[in-house]
């Protein structure tokens, strides 16, 4: 599954925006129950291991000019909730890029 999220900000702002927010991730994982380890092996690329329900999901987000690329494997037994991840994904992915409250 892959999930484009468009915004008007410079890549390092991004980054910034996804380093000091990206314990914020598990939040928006229905159930609670969420695990999410990230690292970033380029300047561009954030990579991601969820786990929940049991599951182990892995993914990444790629900087490129004026969007971030959500991609992430779903394994067959959940891809009944793509469009609900896609959803939430386009939701709260806005929700990390906003400005950091002051």
């Amino acid at each position: 599954m892959q999930v484009a999220i468009p915004h008007n900000l410079s890549n390092d702002d991004v980054r910034y925006r996804l380093r000091t927010r990206s314990h914020e991730i598990a939040d928006h994982i229905p159930g609670g129950m969420a695990e999410v380890e990230t690292e970033w092996p380029s300047p561009d690329t954030m990579l991601m291991t969820i786990r929940f329900m049991g599951q182990t999901l892995a993914g990444n987000v790629v900087l490129e000019e004026g969007q971030m690329v959500l991609n992430l494997d779903l394994p067959p037994a959940l891809g009944f909730i793509a469009p609900l991840v896609e959803s939430s994904v386009r939701k709260h992915g806005q929700d990390l890029l906003a400005p950091p409250e002051a």
